[in-house]
């Protein structure tokens, strides 16, 4: 029997034209593609007809397929002598748990490969007009998830969080934005400092909402956004709107909106 391998595949933050050479080829070649909640419909597209797709979506509290299951979903698949594509929203490296799922199919000896995909915060800044660093601004940026799992509190070194210099991205923050706020704010960030919430980052569906640590949560909530969102804090969302170009009438046709 043929043996089977797992491409463990980077979907990018939404806009099909932003996926890979490489992704692109995977996708037309797969003869299983397993795919995330965040993986847009657009993508889905370039799966010919009749290669089999599974669905392993997961959102908070609610996941269609726990992740143990889809760990094994893969090494069975790739067991069969399948060749699987395994699609992931952003880069599944980043806050994808792909590390998850090649761990375990390292210890299954089940070859994969890793495609890397334009994580949602490096996109979503750029169709925000926001640069992530920038000279004067920020040297430095930071990732920080929002979500935690089993209902435990976020637990960062909130103290070392706290740089001008230093861009924070929080990812999966949507409930708990107003807390981690409130815990910058008290270990030492200016509550006036610049900060930004972009849901739907690339896509037609793309809003902004520009505000500061201290009142962004409010404005979030004023603005009726929902997952996906990532939130800028830093003073180089302070450039938003001088560098903003992504609208639905200076994009490429079908490509772009903003809010």
């Amino acid at each position: 029997m043929r043996r089977g391998r797992v491409y463990v595949v980077g979907a990018g933050p939404g806009d099909p034209e932003l996926l890979t050479v490489k992704a692109v080829r995977l996708l037309r070649q797969a003869e299983v593609v397993v795919f995330d909640r965040l993986v847009s419909p657009e993508i889905l597209d370039l799966v010919p007809i009749g290669t089999t797709r599974i669905y392993a979506g997961k959102s908070p509290r609610n996941h269609h397929m726990p992740q143990e299951q889809i760990n094994e979903l893969l090494a069975g698949l790739a067991r069969s002598g399948r060749i699987v594509v395994r699609v992931k929203g952003g880069d599944p490296y980043i806050f994808g748990r792909g590390s998850e799922e090649t761990e375990y199919l390292a210890s299954h000896n089940i070859p994969f490969e890793v495609v890397p995909g334009i994580t949602a915060s490096s996109g979503g800044s750029a169709y925000a007009g926001i640069p992530l660093t920038h000279r004067g601004l920020a040297t430095s940026v930071r990732y920080l998830t929002g979500h935690l799992r089993d209902g435990l509190d976020l637990d960062h070194d909130w103290s070392s969080l706290v740089d001008l210099n230093t861009t924070l991205v929080v990812y999966m923050g949507l409930t708990n934005f107003e807390h981690i706020a409130v815990a910058l704010i008290g270990y030492g960030l200016d509550h006036a400092l610049p900060a930004a919430a972009i849901q739907n980052a690339t896509t037609l569906r793309q809003r902004r909402v520009l505000g500061t640590l201290g009142n962004l949560a409010a404005r979030v909530r004023e603005a009726g956004l929902s997952a996906p969102v990532i939130f800028i804090i830093g003073r180089v969302v302070s450039l938003a709107d001088t560098l903003n170009w992504f609208q639905a009438d200076t994009a490429d046709p079908g490509e772009s909106a903003t809010g």
